[in-house]
């Protein structure tokens, strides 16, 4: 019902910046919030940056000041602009949406992941 498709990961040394992008299609009623979360091998997926409907932000302790989450336009595009990468910033980017795919019915979607890889 709800397709997520993540760009814009990669290999980036530590210091420098990424863009990670998430657009979401199908049959979307309204849109929740959009949010990026993150894992690495043997670790639970944890959250990095939220945004809600009404702009609201709310960022992982890890990232915040580093990290900026925005919607594009309002819309079902959302982006993760990265700044000053660490290497314990390596893992795989998950996009994930909470929409209403209908008056009342909503659910969670995910989209593939993207590799993002920071080299010391």
């Amino acid at each position: 019902q709800v397709q997520l498709v993540e760009s814009g990961g990669g290999l980036v040394q530590a210091g420098g910046s990424l863009t990670l992008s998430c657009v979401a299609s199908g049959t979307i009623f309204r849109v929740v919030a959009m949010s990026w979360y993150r894992q690495v091998p043997g670790k639970e997926r944890e959250l990095v940056a939220s945004i809600n409907a009404g702009g609201g932000r709310d960022y992982g302790d890890s990232v915040r000041g580093r990290f900026t989450i925005s919607r594009i336009n309002g819309g079902n595009t959302m982006s993760l602009q990265m700044k000053t990468l660490l290497p314990e910033d390596t893992a795989v980017y998950y996009c994930n949406a909470r929409a209403y795919v209908g008056p009342s019915e909503w659910g969670d979607y995910w989209g593939q992941g993207a590799q993002v890889t920071v080299s010391s």
